[in-house]
């Protein structure tokens, strides 16, 4: 009797050691999960931020660059710069922009470059302003173009920022237009025809607009986490739908 008790007894505890194991190794699961949820809720917080530091960066050097590049056109109407000076800025703007500025985007001197570039495309604009002001109509045209730029910018970017959308399927057919488009625009440098131009002026507005979605979808949804390389993407995107808007009213108003 008295070892049979000593078996049961026995067996009494080692189920209730079995049980507080299970028991405890239950807790270690749930805690173990819970500290996975706390990691992921905090590591998508983490991202967020970083998110929200590189669009609130590439919209305070954005605003300083657009600036900077109204100061250098008003140097250039000033000084009354020849016409070949747009093309000559735009190319020395182009080539600095693809090949210097990657190399400098993670250091401070991508600031410099993103403002030597962009004041040299500003100091281009100066003989295309010159130009459209000495137009009956000219003074109009500039600000129209200058208003219809920041209304398209402005608006496509609250629209993505609202919505949250994901523009990135964009990409391809965007690149695919823009090298027709680039075609098409040296093609009409020979044939002169006033009916390309305006076609091409309006779908390179439409192209640069798909560029706003796309380059903002990128920044918000962490696919371009530097904000040097987010600017001067962005920039290039207004400045070739203000030259764009430029020529389609400049060409309606020589009509009229």
């Amino acid at each position: 009797m008295d070892q049979d008790y000593s078996k049961t007894n026995q067996k009494s505890r080692a189920r209730a050691q079995s049980g507080t194991e299970t028991t405890n190794a239950q807790v270690i699961e749930i805690n173990d999960g819970q500290s996975a949820t706390i990691n992921s809720a905090r590591s998508r917080a983490g991202a967020g931020i970083e998110i929200n530091k590189v669009l609130r960066n590439t919209y305070m050097l954005l605003s300083m660059t657009l600036l900077f590049s109204g100061l250098t056109a008003s140097i250039s109407m000033a000084l009354n710069m020849p016409p070949m000076t747009y093309l000559i800025s735009v190319i020395g703007g182009m080539v600095i922009a693809m090949f210097v500025l990657p190399r400098f985007a993670n250091s401070p001197a991508g600031i410099g470059i993103v403002f030597l570039v962009t004041g040299l495309l500003g100091f281009g604009l100066g003989p295309m302003l010159s130009m459209y002001a000495s137009l009956p109509n000219g003074g109009n045209i500039i600000m129209l173009a200058l208003g219809g730029t920041g209304v398209i910018f402005m608006g496509l970017s609250a629209y993505v920022l609202a919505t949250r959308k994901d523009f990135s399927f964009l990409g391809g057919f965007l690149m695919v237009g823009f090298l027709l488009v680039l075609v098409a625009a040296v093609a009409n440098i020979f044939l002169q025809m006033p009916v390309m131009s305006l076609m091409i002026s309006s779908v390179v507005i439409l192209i640069m607009s798909g560029f706003i979605l796309y380059d903002t979808s990128r920044i918000i949804h962490g696919g371009e986490t530097n904000y040097i390389l987010a600017t001067i993407g962005l920039y290039m995107t207004i400045f070739n739908i203000f030259i764009s808007l430029l020529q389609l009213l400049g060409i309606m108003g020589g009509d009229d």
